[in-house]
């Protein structure tokens, strides 16, 4: 896990406070017992293959369970009651199912029910006292004064592109350049208020090659070589629902990052359920995936 969120044995075994050796033969190991290669090096260091993304998303429960065998027999104040979440689908399917299991699992005797809708909606349902809390990207928010807010994680934008592009090996794209290729949008509201400078000093527009509200059709077209777009790491995977690649670039003019977080009523005082949820969201940062 850590070699992946870092992409580096260095950073790792810095971060860890052990020797690169030790990382790499805790590696070998981990793949040989599993029979599979979860690592491959590239140009700019060490990345997840597809087994290796579909084994980090087991490591985080795994390690999710643990914490909560260590405490399992800790005393904990009984929540009860109903929680009501709001949620955007852009963040729906990256931000919110471990969370959402985690809070199942530590607070069983609550009940959850989950909206999924447009910012502006859940906004309205917040301030009106139909939801308890919502997942968004904050960025999104119009009566922000309004409400308490709070950041899960920050994820910055990069570059999409099918392996095999010209730009798809640099350590980083000029914006300008990727007026070149046709171009494909994820049109939501909170990527296109977040995307919205991305060609203002440019002289020309990009040529759309498709405006869609889908994420995996994003990944498919980019993946096909349909055209480019530019998205933030939280919705990042480097394969498409067919198994082609996706390669991530930097821009050398970046964006400002997306914030996904929390928010809830201003002046209201969260249920125990509420708040036993904000507690947990911010224990840990949402699961990344490069």
């Amino acid at each position: 896990m850590a070699v992946s969120e870092i992409g580096s044995v260095s950073g790792a075994a810095r971060d860890l406070a052990v020797s690169q050796s030790t990382i790499t033969e805790a590696i070998k190991e981990l793949e040989s017992d599993l029979g599979v290669v979860l690592l491959e090096r590239h140009a700019r260091g060490m990345g997840l293959t597809h087994k290796g993304h579909a084994f980090l998303r087991h490591a985080n429960r795994i390690l999710a369970e643990v914490s909560y065998a260590r405490g399992v027999f800790a005393e904990q104040e009984q929540v009860t009651g109903t929680l009501n979440i709001g949620v955007t689908s852009i963040v729906a399917g990256y931000a919110l199912p471990d969370l959402l299991a985690r809070y199942r699992r530590a607070f069983s005797a609550t009940g959850v029910q989950v909206v999924e809708d447009a910012p502006e909606y859940l906004e309205h349902y917040l301030l009106n006292g139909e939801l308890d809390v919502a997942i968004l990207i904050l960025s999104a928010l119009e009566e922000r004064t309004a409400l308490n807010t709070a950041v899960m994680e920050t994820s910055p934008f990069r570059a999409w592109l099918p392996m095999g592009h010209r730009l798809a090996n640099g350590p980083e794209i000029d914006r300008d350049v990727l007026l070149e290729d046709r171009f494909i949008l994820l049109n939501t509201d909170e990527i296109r208020l977040a995307t919205a400078d991305l060609w203002h000093r440019a002289r020309r527009q990009p040529r759309m090659a498709m405006r869609t509200s889908s994420v995996e059709a994003v990944r498919s077209l980019v993946a096909t070589g349909a055209g480019v777009s530019v998205l933030p790491d939280l919705v990042y995977r480097p394969w498409s629902l067919e198994g082609d690649r996706i390669a991530g670039v930097k821009l050398a003019s970046p964006l400002p990052p997306v914030e996904v977080g929390l928010a809830w009523r201003r002046g209201a005082k969260p249920s125990d359920a509420a708040r036993a949820f904000i507690d947990l969201a911010l224990e840990e940062p949402v699961s990344r995936h490069r």
